[in-house]
């Protein structure tokens, strides 16, 4: 398999969803016909993203709201309080149905990566890229003759494994359930002041905290009087899993189903729930992003969510699953509520976008599925000991309704000059002063996987397969070398070198 990619070059000054400018921003981009999953991971890698077929670059120091790159170390990370909180939400409302709807703090409505994709469209629009209908005559020409080549080859190949659908089952058990303090109401007129003034709740968990001390202290030298060592408490944090799968009671009121199954190509299951997880991204564009009930339409879903670059592949070593993309489907009581659309690569899970039924915004998904996200790339670590990042698609510090993904940590942020990672505790301090900053404090470091040699990068032209120097013999034009030579220094001297530049 070799990855075939058609460069569009810079397009500036069109809207941005992040600021509202209607100029401000600007990206290089390309059409991808198909991509390899160590192409697309080494592109991500560089600051590029997936939006369907089309591969963007941001470009950092022009564009008005510049987006970062940005991955979490699954591994390392603990969920933080209102990580916990989420998560003991959800099982409760899974265990008896319950959940206290007033008091739901939300994630903002794009939670999970949905960002920069979906402004993103108005530049897909002005290419006039449509599904694969896009592919030009000399390419289709020229993959009809190479197919014919093929033929006499192709009786002798493995036919592609079709990987399972990976279910995983939300197990059963209740979880745990703090009681409520109820104390007097505070004196006032009218109050009964022969009683004794109502005190804060917190002074009385720290004093029922000291109480528990002194008995626990009590206790450890009643045992030692009779020779016996107290138990050690452990106070070991309970990990990820544990809080996703806390058992749920066998008469639950609800029950949770994820699902993963691959989008591209369609394995039987996606085909099976098509129409379900089409209608109910319909609905959440229309109440959540205020489309009209016209611009959802089934074709731009499946150009925007369905249609992928990235090509089936089943790797020794790699995940059971394979790499490639995938919809991680939300099934509660035996209906899609939710949907996250991931693809799997050999370094990492990336998220590309989250869509649910807005009649269940009250349980957090956007955090939930997040965490659930994080979860299954731990367990595709367990296999692949590479595959160990969450890539959350782009922070933008600008942004307030986007910094929100800095609250997973451990995470890093590209730096947009050397694309070394750097701890976003560490390029905080540098955006809180500018928008555009270089993260690798090391002024000598440059790009090390920058393009050293274009002579080197493969084009496809003339139903060819050639080095750029041999291409650049038949061309007169200045401004096809200069289109050519910015496209080697955004993807890199390794793609350059893999990837098919198509030239027509």
């Amino acid at each position: 398999m070799a990855s075939v990619v058609e460069y569009k070059g810079l397009k500036a000054g069109y809207h941005c969803g992040y600021c509202g400018s209607e100029e401000g921003k600007a990206s290089c981009g390309m059409w991808a016909h198909s991509l390899t999953a160590q192409d697309y991971q080494d592109l991500i890698d560089r600051g590029w993203r997936r939006s369907g077929k089309y591969v963007y670059k941001p470009v950092m120091n022009q564009t008005c709201c510049p987006q970062y790159t940005i991955r979490c170390r699954p591994l390392q990370f603990q969920p933080s309080k209102s990580h916990k909180k989420v998560l003991k939400k959800m099982l409760k409302f899974l265990a008896k149905g319950e959940i206290s709807r007033g008091n739901c703090e939300d994630e903002p409505m794009d939670s999970t990566m949905e960002d920069a994709v979906a402004g993103d469209f108005a530049l897909i629009n002005k290419l006039d890229i449509k599904c694969d209908r896009t592919i030009t005559d000399d390419f289709r020409q020229s993959l009809d003759s190479e197919e014919k080549g093929k033929n006499a080859k192709k009786e002798d190949s493995n036919e592609l494994i079709q990987p399972q659908d990976i279910e995983e089952k939300l197990g059963s058990g209740e979880p745990s359930h703090l009681g409520r303090v109820h104390t007097a109401p505070k004196p006032g007129r009218g109050a009964d002041l022969s009683k004794p003034p109502c005190r804060k709740a917190k002074e009385i968990r720290k004093e029922r905290k000291r109480l528990k001390l002194l008995q626990r202290g009590s206790c450890a030298e009643g045992f030692q009087a009779q020779g016996q060592p107290p138990k050690a408490k452990s106070n070991q944090p309970k990990s990820l899993e544990e809080l996703i799968f806390e058992s749920l009671p066998e008469n639950a009121s609800h029950k949770l189903e994820v699902r993963v199954v691959r989008s591209s190509p369609p394995s039987s299951q996606f085909k099976a729930t098509f129409q379900e997880s089409y209608q109910l991204y319909k609905r959440y564009q229309m109440v959540v992003h205020k489309d009209p009930p016209d611009k959802p339409t089934v074709s731009q879903f499946t150009r925007f969510l369905c249609s992928s670059p990235l090509e089936a592949e089943i790797a020794a070593g790699g995940p059971e699953c394979g790499y490639g993309s995938f919809h991680q489907q939300y099934w509660l009581d035996g209906k899609i509520i939710a949907v996250g659309v991931i693809d799997i690569l050999p370094s990492c899970v990336s998220s590309v976008y989250l869509y649910y039924d807005p009649d269940y915004s009250f349980l957090s998904l956007g955090v939930y599925s997040a965490l659930r996200e994080m979860a299954l790339t731990r367990k595709l670590h367990e296999k692949t000991a590479q595959l160990s990042y969450y890539y959350m698609g782009f922070y933008i510090h600008s942004c307030p309704k986007m910094k929100y993904k800095g609250q997973y940590r451990p995470s890093d942020l590209l730096c947009p000059e050397t694309y070394v990672w750097v701890p976003i505790e560490q390029c905080l301090p540098s955006l809180d002063h500018a928008k555009y900053c270089r993260f690798n404090q090391d002024p000598e470091a440059v790009d090390e996987g920058r393009s050293k040699d274009a002579d080197r990068l493969q084009v496809f032209y003339k139903k060819t397969v050639m080095p750029y120097g041999v291409y650049r013999k038949h061309q007169k034009d200045p401004s096809e070398e200069a289109a050519v030579l910015q496209y080697a220094s955004l993807v890199g001297q390794a793609c350059s070198e893999r990837m098919l530049l198509f030239r027509n």
